[in-house]
């Protein structure tokens, strides 16, 4: 194959991707986002077990609680002794 019919398919390609805009199901991705579990049986699931709820929730605590940790650790190095006391 030549190189003008090689640029050619690369062009029609890029031109497929380029203008190529898929259906998107907002209603799902909404699910997603939220974090609602949409499958029932994985309801079921998480009532016959309550512990695996109760871990995640604890990981989240502690998620949450590392993130307060880190901002006491930022220390801008280009900042003025004045800016820092500031800070």
């Amino acid at each position: 194959m030549g190189r003008g019919r090689q640029k050619a398919k690369h062009t029609k390609v890029a031109r497929e991707l380029k203008y190529f805009s898929p259906d998107t199901n907002y209603n799902a991705l909404e699910r997603e986002l939220t974090g609602h579990p949409s499958d029932p049986r994985l309801d079921e699931d998480l009532a016959k077990w309550p512990e695996y709820e109760k871990d995640k929730a604890e990981k989240a605590a502690a998620a949450t609680d590392s993130d307060d940790d880190d901002d006491d650790q930022y220390v801008d190095h280009y900042a003025t002794e004045d800016e820092q006391r500031r800070a």
